[in-house]
C-alpha cells in the first residue's frame, strides 16, 4: 500500500518504510531555447503553412495557432542592404594571427569551464545546504575507539564525551524554547544528531532551533533532514563551534550487563551524565503515541537514568563510543515521556542511526523498508502478527502473502506480535530479501519478500 499508516481506531499499523528521491533536490536544469529559423523574405504568393515543431515535449501543446510571419509584411518592402565583398583574412592579418587566436580561445574555454563548474558547484551546495555528497564518510565522521578497550572509568568516558554533547532548544506550541532535548556532534562538518520529536513542531511551524555547547554558547541550527519513522533528525550549524565529533561505535557487540553512560540535558539540566547497564537488547518499542507518527525501534534498553530532556543524547560504552541515541522512557502509566526515570529507558541502536544519517546527508531524506501490508498491533493473544490487508502489486502480494496470514518468524527470529514484526522489518534495509515464516490455516510455509521503500 502506498499510504499505510498505523490506525488508532482499528488497532492496526502498517508494515511500511519510506523511500527517498533518487534525484538531487538541489539540481535543476533549463531546457534549451527552441531553435527559431532566421527570418527571410518570401515572394508574393500563398502564405506558408503554420510552423509546428517536429516534436512537442510532454505537457506542451502543439502551437498550431502560431504562424511564422511572412516577410516583408503587407505594404512594406525589406530594408535595402548594401552587399560588399568581405576582405580576405590574409589581406588584414599576418599568418601567425589565427593560430594565436585559436590557442587563446582554447585557454579561455578551459578557464571558463573551470570557473563555470566552480560557480555551479557553489550554487549546488548552497541550494542543498548541509548535505554532503559523500555522506558520513565525506562529512568526517569518526569511529576509532577513543579510550582503551579495558577502560572501566565512567569519569574517563564523561571527560571524553561531554565536549561532544549539546543541548537542543526548539520552538514548541509557540514558545521559542518550548522543547528541550539533547544531541551530539556527528562529524567534522557541523552536523548534529537529535531526536525528530524534539524538533518536529519547530519544523512544522518554521520555528527557531538552537544548539547550546558545553560552555553555554548558542548557535542557530537548521534541519538537514529527519525521519519520523526512526525518530531521528540531523541538524546543521553553518560556521558553528569547532566541537570534537563523537566516535560512532556499534550496538551489535553489546551484551546484557555491559556498562553504559548516558549524556544529555534532562529537565533542562545541561551536561548531565548518568550511568547504568544494558538491561535488554532488541526490545520492540514505539517512541510516539500519535498513530501516524509512531516510531518503531529495535531498542537498547538501559537502567541508566533517562528523563525528559535526555532525548537525542548519546548512550556510550566504556570505550567512549556511541552505541545508541536516547529516545524514550517507560512510565508506570505505560506511556513515554510524561514522568521521570523509573530505571527503564530506551535508545535507538547507533547502527540504524548511521544508516539514516548517511541517507539524510546525501539526499536530505531518509528511507525505510516496506512490505505493503497492514498488521494488527492491538491483539496480543495470538503468538505472531496477523496480516489484516495486503496492498495490490506490493512486495507482500508479489511474494504471495495474503490477508489472514499469521507471521511467526522473520529471518529465523520469533515474532511475538504486530509491533515486533514492524520493528523486525525496520531493522532491515530497502532491497533486502527477508524470509517470513507464515502460518496459513493448518499449513506453515516460508515466504521470501524483497523489501520496498518509502520516505519517512
Amino acid at each position: 500500500m502506498s499510504d499505510e499508516q498505523p490506525s488508532s481506531s482499528d488497532d492496526t499499523a502498517p508494515l511500511s518504510w519510506g523511500s527517498s528521491r533518487d534525484d538531487d533536490p538541489g539540481e535543476s536544469w533549463l531546457p534549451p531555447r527552441e531553435h527559431q529559423p532566421p527570418h527571410q523574405w518570401t515572394p508574393p504568393g500563398p502564405p506558408p503553412a503554420p510552423y509546428v515543431p517536429s516534436h512537442a515535449g510532454p505537457g506542451i501543446e502543439r502551437p498550431d495557432l502560431l504562424e511564422r510571419p511572412t516577410y516583408p509584411p503587407p505594404g512594406t518592402q525589406p530594408y535595402p542592404v548594401q552587399h560588399r565583398a568581405a576582405p580576405s583574412s590574409r589581406d588584414r592579418f599576418p599568418g601567425w594571427f589565427w593560430p594565436v587566436v585559436a590557442a587563446l580561445a582554447l585557454v579561455i574555454g578551459v578557464v571558463g569551464g573551470v570557473f563555470g563548474g566552480a560557480v555551479y558547484e557553489n550554487w549546488h551546495r548552497t541550494s542543498t545546504e548541509g548535505q554532503v555528497d559523500g555522506g558520513l564518510a565525506g562529512a568526517g565522521a569518526v569511529s576509532a575507539r577513543p579510550l582503551p578497550a579495558g577502560n572501566h572509568s565512567v569519569t574517563a568516558v564523561a571527560q571524553q564525551l561531554l565536549p561532544s554533547t549539546i543541548q537542543v532548544l526548539a520552538q514548541f506550541q509557540g514558545r521559542k524554547d518550548g522543547a528541550t532535548g539533547s544531541g551530539f556532534v556527528l562529524d567534522q562538518a557541523g552536523h548534529y544528531i537529535t531526536n525528530n520529536h524534539v524538533v518536529a513542531d519547530a519544523v512544522d511551524h518554521d520555528g527557531p532551533i538552537e544548539i547550546v555547547d558545553q560552555n553555554g554558547n548558542k548557535y542557530a541550527a537548521k534541519v538537514v533532514g529527519r525521519s519520523p519513522t526512526y525518530d531521528l533528525a540531523v541538524l546543521y550549524v553553518k560556521h558553528g563551534p569547532k566541537l570534537p565529533p563523537a566516535s560512532l561505535g556499534t550496538a551489535r557487540i553489546l551484551r546484557v550487563g555491559d556498562q553504559v553512560v548516558a549524556f544529555g540535558s534532562p529537565l533542562g539540566l545541561s551536561s548531565t551524565v548518568t550511568s547504568g547497564i544494558v538491561s535488554a537488547l532488541n526490545r520492540p518499542v514505539t517512541t510516539s503515541d500519535t498513530g501516524s507518527d509512531s516510531s518503531y525501534i529495535n531498542a537498547v534498553q538501559t537502567d541508566a537514568a533517562i528523563n525528559p530532556g535526555n532525548s537525542g543524547g548519546p548512550l556510550v560504552d566504556l570505550s567512549g563510543r556511541v552505541v545508541g541515541v536516547n529516545s524514550a522512557i517507560a512510565t508506570t502509566g505505560g506511556t513515554t515521556g510524561e514522568s521521570g526515570n523509573i530505571g527503564v529507558g530506551f535508545a535507538i541502536p547507533i547502527d540504524q542511526v548511521k544508516i539514516t544519517a548517511d541517507q539524510i546527508l546525501r539526499t536530505g531524506e531518509a528511507r525505510y523498508p516496506v512490505i505493503g501490508a497492514t498488521v494488527n498491533t492491538g491483539d496480543a493473544s495470538a503468538v505472531g502478527a496477523k496480516i489484516l490487508n495486503v496492498g495490490s502489486d506490493s512486495p507482500a502480494s508479489r511474494a504471495g502473502l495474503k490477508k489472514g496470514d499469521l507471521v511467526t518468524e522473520i529471518g529465523g527470529d520469533k515474532v511475538a506480535d504486530g509491533i515486533a514484526l514492524i520493528v523486525a522489518i525496520r531493522a532491515h534495509q530497502p532491497g533486502d530479501t527477508v524470509t517470513f515464516t507464515v502460518r496459513r490455516g493448518s499449513d506453515q510455509m516460508s515466504v521470501h519478500i524483497t523489501l520496498g521503500s518509502q520516505v519517512g
